[in-house]
C-alpha cells in the first residue's frame, strides 16, 4: 500500500516502494499503474519535462497495445484524436498494391505520436493521480539490486545536493543507454545482437500525407516509406548507406528520391514540404537477457530494441510496462509473486516474436535493392504471394498487428 516518503526536496532519506528510472511510455506507464493501485513510487528522468513531451519518436500504436492502455485509463486522449489505419500500400514494379488488413482481420492501428502519448501520460501520473517525477536529474546511479536493500542515487538539478532513495525494486526503463542496463554486471548478461547493414534516413516533413495510409516502397535504389503522423506533419524514410551524414541530403535530393521509389502508376504527385527533422538510424536489433537482476527489472528499450522496420518499438514498451506495472501491484498489494516471477518470460515470447517479424519484413523492404539478382527475385516472389495467397496476407496481417501474440 502507500507508503510515506518526503518529499524529494526535503533532504531527508528518502523510500519508496518503487523507481522508475526514465519517463517514456515505459516508465510512465508503470508509474500510472501504481499510483492507480495507490501505490507510492518515483520517477526519474535526466531530460526536462518540455523534452520529453516533444521529443519526434514512433506513431503507431496496435489495437491491443490501446486497449491496455484504455482498461488503465490512460486512452482518453488518444481514443479521442488518434488516427485509424486500417490499410497499407506496398509499391513495387511501378506498381500500387492495397493491402486492407482491417477487412481481413477486424483490426486496425491507431497513429497518435509518442510525445502526445508521453504528454497524456505524464499529465495523468504527476497531475492527476499525485505521483512524484523529477526531471532533470543527474549522475544517476542503481545500487544494491542483488539484495534486499536497493537504491537510487542522483544529484537534484536545483540544488546540486547528492540524494540517495531506498526502494523496494527498481523499473529500468531508461532506455539503451541509460544507468539500468549499465548497472547490470557484465559477466551475467547476454546480449544478442543483429546488424541489417543498412541505414535509414528519418525524415519529418511539414507536409500533408500523400496517401490515407502508410507507403512501402520497395525499389532498386532503396526502401522508401511514408508514415502519416497528422494532417500537417508526414513522417518518411530513405534507405542509405550506415552512418551516412544527414547533410548529404539536401531538400531536392530527398524529393527527388522519395518521388522515384515511392513512384507508381496512377498515383499522385508527392505533397513536397519544409524538412524540420533529417537523422541517420542505423538499423539494428539487440534483445538483453536476463530482463531481470534482483531487484532490477528492465523494460522498454533498456530491455530490447527492435528497429523501426515494423514500428513495434512503442507497442513492446507499453507490453513490459503492463506486465511490470501489473506484476508490481500484485506483490506490493497482496503478496503474490508468481507475476514478477515470469515477467521475463512473458515478455520475451512477444519480443522475440516481433523481431523475428522485423527480420522477415526488412528482406522484403531491402531485397531488391541488394545487387543480388537472386534476392530481387525471392523478394518480389514474397511481394507477390501476399496479394495472391489468402493465407500468406492473413499470416502478414497477424504479424503486422501484433496479434499473433495477444496480451
Amino acid at each position: 500500500m502507500t507508503q510515506a516518503s518526503p518529499p524529494p526536496n526535503s533532504g531527508a532519506p528518502q523510500r519508496f516502494p518503487v523507481v522508475v528510472v526514465g519517463a517514456g511510455p515505459a516508465g510512465l506507464t508503470v508509474g500510472n499503474i501504481l499510483r492507480a493501485a495507490s501505490v507510492d513510487c518515483l520517477v526519474l528522468e535526466t531530460e526536462t519535462r518540455e523534452f520529453i513531451e516533444q521529443r519526434p519518436r514512433a506513431g503507431v500504436i496496435e489495437e491491443w497495445a490501446v486497449r491496455g492502455l484504455e482498461k488503465r485509463g490512460l486512452a482518453r486522449n488518444l481514443l479521442d484524436r488518434a488516427e485509424l489505419h486500417t490499410a497499407c500500400e506496398f509499391r513495387f514494379g511501378g506498381e500500387r498494391y492495397r493491402f486492407p488488413y482491417g477487412e481481413l482481420t477486424g483490426s486496425h492501428h491507431f497513429v497518435y505520436p509518442q510525445p502526445l502519448l508521453v504528454t497524456d501520460l505524464v499529465r495523468e501520473y504527476a497531475d492527476v493521480r499525485g505521483g512524484q517525477i523529477r526531471f532533470g536529474v543527474k549522475d544517476v546511479r542503481v545500487h544494491d539490486v542483488d539484495t534486499g536493500r536497493p537504491s537510487v542515487s542522483y544529484t537534484c538539478p536545483e540544488t546540486g545536493e547528492h540524494r540517495v532513495v531506498h526502494c523496494d525494486f527498481v523499473a529500468g526503463c531508461d532506455g539503451a543507454r541509460g544507468v539500468s542496463r549499465a548497472s547490470l554486471p557484465p559477466e551475467r548478461v547476454r546480449v544478442a545482437r543483429h546488424d541489417y547493414g543498412i541505414g535509414w534516413l528519418a525524415l519529418l516533413a511539414e507536409a500533408p500525407p500523400s496517401s490515407d495510409c502508410v507507403l512501402f516502397g520497395c525499389h532498386a535504389k532503396g526502401f522508401a516509406g511514408q508514415m502519416p503522423r497528422s494532417p500537417e506533419v508526414t513522417r518518411y524514410y530513405l534507405q542509405c548507406p550506415p552512418g551516412d551524414d544527414p547533410e548529404n541530403w539536401p531538400h531536392e535530393r530527398v524529393w527527388a528520391e522519395l518521388r522515384e521509389r515511392l513512384g507508381a502508376s496512377g498515383v499522385p504527385p508527392l505533397t513536397e514540404g519544409r524538412l524540420i527533422e533529417k537523422r541517420v538510424l542505423d538499423m539494428h536489433d539487440y534483445v538483453v537477457e536476463p530482463m531481470v537482476f534482483g531487484r532490477l527489472f528492465l523494460a522498454g528499450d533498456a530491455a530490447h530494441l527492435v528497429a523501426p522496420i515494423a514500428a513495434k518499438g512503442m507497442n513492446l514498451a507499453l507490453h513490459d510496462a503492463f506486465l511490470l506495472g501489473d506484476a508490481l501491484v500484485a506483490h506490493l498489494n497482496g503478496g503474490d509473486d508468481s507475476a514478477l516471477g515470469g515477467y521475463a518470460q512473458a515478455c520475451l515470447r512477444r519480443v522475440w516474436d516481433y523481431q523475428e517479424f522485423s527480420q522477415w519484413l526488412s528482406e522484403v523492404y531491402h531485397g531488391t535493392a541488394a545487387g543480388d539478382p537472386f534476392r530481387a527475385g525471392t523478394t518480389l516472389a514474397r511481394l507477390r504471394r501476399l496479394f495472391t495467397s489468402p493465407a500468406a496476407a492473413a499470416a502478414f496481417a497477424e504479424q503486422y498487428l501484433g496479434t499473433a501474440a495477444r496480451y
